[in-house]
């Protein structure tokens, strides 16, 4: 219901966000993350993956470790309209090379 009222208010104007958060039990493995959705894998309560596709419009898609345990990794928060801010920021080196920050659902391109 949040990510419906989230669609509206950003249709309004009244709310920002390039991504929003989905949580699902598995890695998508080969199936495309739709543009627009993060998609947070969660196993037994543990946040354990974040894949989107990259923003860059290269198609491929990325999938952030959250695990503490492994390098490189990447922490993940969700405010209360399910908007990600992830760091440290994405930074990659296939297909487009883009370098962003995903901050409260927003790119932000580094220069």
């Amino acid at each position: 219901m949040k990510r419906l009222i989230a669609r509206a208010l950003r249709r309004l104007g009244w709310l920002q966000y390039n991504l929003l958060v989905y949580p699902v039990a598995q890695h998508p493995g080969n199936n495309a993350v739709p543009p627009g959705e993060l998609w947070l894998v969660i196993d037994t309560g543990v946040k354990k993956w974040a894949c989107m596709s990259c923003p860059g419009g290269c198609g491929v898609q990325i999938s952030l470790s959250l695990n503490p345990d492994r390098r490189p990794r990447w922490s993940v928060e969700t405010d209360f309209w399910g908007r990600p801010t992830m760091s440290p920021s994405i930074h990659q080196h296939r297909a487009c090379s883009c370098h962003f920050w995903v901050k409260k659902g927003l790119i932000e391109w580094c220069r």
